[in-house]
């Protein structure tokens, strides 16, 4: 990527720790500093209008330059993504450095929420890391997450167990790493996605947040010290959550466990970033996907769809813990 930047630049940076990956950011972030050196660190800085123009240029040829949210694999192996009238990056193409910057006067909490979730995940794949599309609560001195598309309700569960007093690791993105002891689970940014009315609900009256962009009125609602884990914790189980277009006639939950076949299965649909698939990639998050399966208990959850019924999966859930 152009625009490498002098060593006096780079000691000006703010340095955190997030999913378990040192970043160096030029903007100051509303989370703990990391106070390790580490060379290895993704950088996240802000560049001019001119530093995009290329890449820009190279993507409103492609088909999908039109699309709201644009992805763009460049020929020189950087990608280019860009929300419409929102904010512009460039992914290096090693991942060790992210460009960005806004098209407007976007809220700066909306922009460092895709900065570290979808932009991130670009880098961090190609960096050899496969984070998974989940929100993760510790219970009990374990990480148990939570795996789901867009809008099947991860947030929504999570919000119900902040509700009894179980921190969130991780909201949406979550990046697994295995050690002698099994897998782990790292800490994201201390903040959760929640629409009004259900951070109302689940979080008080007064849970208040800024809208993630201006197509939808979830918010992105930060936490507080209590209602967050701030460091890595053992993975206890994943619950996979139906779709929201499941028969709404269940009456009960269910939680049931799968096959490692249907385990396996799951957790590739559940890879949080499916735009990069070259072979490399797919070898790994096959490998990847294949140990989860085999050694973490993966389980089917089945529910009514309702903002009422939460509390009543949440205690199925913390009832089936205590069976293990």
């Amino acid at each position: 990527m152009r625009g490498n930047r002098n060593g006096d630049e780079r000691r000006s940076l703010h340095a955190y720790r997030l999913y378990g990956v040192c970043v160096r950011s030029q903007w100051r972030l509303p989370y703990p500093d990391c106070t390790e050196t580490n060379h290895s660190a993704i950088e996240l800085v802000e560049e001019p209008p001119t530093f995009f123009e290329g890449a820009a240029q190279e993507a409103a040829g492609q088909p999908n330059a039109a699309e709201w949210a644009q992805y763009v694999h460049l020929r020189d192996d950087a990608y280019y993504l860009r929300w419409s009238e929102l904010f512009e990056f460039l992914v290096s193409a090693d991942g060790c450095r992210i460009a960005g910057r806004p098209l407007t006067h976007v809220a700066f909490e909306a922009f460092h929420t895709y900065l570290l979730g979808a932009v991130l995940s670009f880098s961090l794949i190609k960096r050899g890391l496969d984070p998974l599309h989940a929100t993760t609560v510790v219970i009990d001195g374990g990480a148990v997450g939570f795996l789901g598309d867009t809008g099947y309700g991860k947030s929504s569960l999570g919000g119900a167990f902040i509700q009894a007093g179980y921190p969130v690791l991780t909201d949406d993105l979550l990046l697994l790493r295995e050690g002698k002891h099994g897998f782990s689970a790292s800490p994201g940014p201390p903040r959760i996605k929640l629409y009004p009315r259900i951070a109302r609900k689940l979080l008080g009256e007064y849970a208040t947040g800024v809208p993630m962009n201006p197509l939808t009125r979830k918010l992105i609602i930060p936490l507080g010290r209590d209602q967050v884990h701030q460091a890595p914790v053992a993975l206890k189980a994943l619950y996979l959550l139906p779709r929201p277009s499941a028969p709404a006639r269940r009456k009960r939950v269910t939680v049931r466990r799968v096959s490692q076949h249907s385990a396996f299965l799951a957790l590739l649909k559940s890879a949080f970033n499916t735009e990069i698939i070259d072979s490399e990639r797919l070898r790994r998050q096959f490998l990847l996907c294949t140990r989860i399966a085999s050694t973490v208990p993966v389980k089917l959850l089945s529910y009514p769809r309702s903002l009422a019924s939460l509390p009543s999966v949440r205690e199925a859930i913390l009832a089936d813990l205590n069976k293990a």
